[in-house]
């Protein structure tokens, strides 16, 4: 099947006429013409935060249905010319494919975690321990060519030893994996566990208090590139979603260095401080403030869905707050890089994707929330998506996080 040709003649900035340049569009991509919907003149009521926008013309059906969005020709080269969607696994409604996804190169397998506050899932309280994992050299070129190949892929559960309570992210870390645990009750503290990835899967406990106080619910963690340190997040998702008391400490984002001990706070001023990921050379770390999702509070929509960006100082400090972007629908959650600098969202409708510059460029559309998603190096990406798990294949090479320090 070959693409289609799309003559390109407007600056998609506004800025003026664009020069004439012929690009062919992908079999199954489509190009999302905002110009389309700068006014929406019949619309008779306001879309709250987790409604889906169709764009006129289009339907959910007709979206999936040509999965990459092209916003703007950048995003050519990143999807490259056959881009691919794949279901690997569906759960009815269990979310099994929620958080955490780490990519391990040694074993090519990537590991992730089930959702922790979900009813569905039956976690928080009572199913605590729930990481898993798939093996890509199952993935073959014939499954990866189908857009359904549901149950072709094992998913293999995972028994870390000691196990870690309620995982809720994770990324590569010297060799082995970090995660981070979520906390259980009252008496089981939100913690930073570091996992062998082989079976017996050994564990141990690197952090699990500021100065004695239990952290209130760690969700996300990334490693600043320049000096090894261990950002992470702190929000209060495990109290408002009924399985941690209510909170002890300010949502906050702290850096631990694990050769000295040291913990520091280093931003606060967040409504739920969530995702964050270092650029790949290590001058920005981009927080995600998810703050509209109050779990048991239930959605304020004024209130944060935004990425925020800092410069990442030399001793590891953070200055110069900057609004990046903006995401609708749902919220930024999981945040990963290509090696270009081009940023990666987990959000309501899939995963969306911005340049540098904090412009939309992009989405890979799978018509839900994907909470966190995972480059596998070039070319390849895994999508957790609560009840189901995609395979993408595409132009770009993430950025691999934890791959080399000083």
């Amino acid at each position: 099947m070959s693409g289609a040709l799309l003559l390109a003649s407007v600056d998609p900035l506004g800025a003026g006429v664009a020069a004439q340049s012929t690009r062919v569009v992908p079999p199954l991509a489509q190009v999302i013409n905002q110009k389309s919907f700068n006014t929406l003149q019949n619309r008779s009521a306001v879309a709250d935060g987790n409604s889906q926008f169709f764009p006129p013309g289009t339907t959910r059906d007709s979206l999936f249905a040509k999965p990459f969005h092209i916003y703007d020709d950048e995003f050519y080269d990143i999807i490259g010319p056959n881009p691919t969607l794949t279901l690997l696994n569906r759960t009815g409604s269990n979310p099994r494919f929620h958080e955490a996804p780490v990519w391990y190169p040694a074993t090519d397998e990537v590991f992730f975690a089930q959702n922790a506050g979900a009813r569905a899932a039956g976690t928080g309280l009572n199913r605590s321990a729930v990481i898993q994992k798939i093996a890509l050299s199952e993935v073959t070129a014939n499954i990866s060519s189908q857009r359904s190949a549901n149950g072709l892929v094992r998913v293999e559960y995972v028994n870390p030893n000691p196990t870690i309570i309620n995982p809720n992210g994770g990324t590569n870390y010297r060799n082995r994996i970090l995660f981070v645990g979520e906390g259980q009750g009252p008496n089981v503290a939100p913690a930073i566990y570091l996992m062998h990835p082989y079976s017996p899967y050994n564990t141990s406990i690197l952090l699990d208090n500021y100065f004695g106080r239990q952290f209130n619910s760690i969700n996300d963690i990334a490693i600043n590139p320049r000096s090894g340190e261990i950002y992470f997040t702190d929000p209060t998702y495990g109290y408002v979603q009924d399985f941690r008391p209510p909170p002890g400490l300010p949502k906050q984002v702290y850096r631990f260095n694990e050769t000295t001990g040291a913990v520091a706070v280093v931003a606060d001023g967040f409504n739920m401080p969530n995702g964050l990921a270092f650029s790949p050379n290590g001058q920005y770390l981009y927080i995600a403030d998810t703050g509209m999702i109050q779990g048991f509070f239930g959605y304020n929509y004024s209130f944060p869905s935004t990425i925020y960006r800092y410069n990442a100082q030399e001793d590891g400090t953070l200055e110069n707050r900057k609004t990046f972007a903006f995401v609708t629908p749902g919220v930024p959650d999981g945040i990963h890089f290509d090696t270009r600098g081009n940023v990666y969202a987990g959000c309501g409708d899939g995963v969306q994707v911005y340049n540098p510059s904090g412009k939309l460029i992009g989405k890979i559309y799978i018509g839900g929330t994907s909470a966190n998603f995972q480059f596998a190096g070039k070319g390849r990406m895994v999508v957790l998506a609560e009840t189901e798990l995609y395979y993408v294949t595409l132009g770009a090479e993430g950025a691999f996080p934890g791959q080399l320090y000083p």
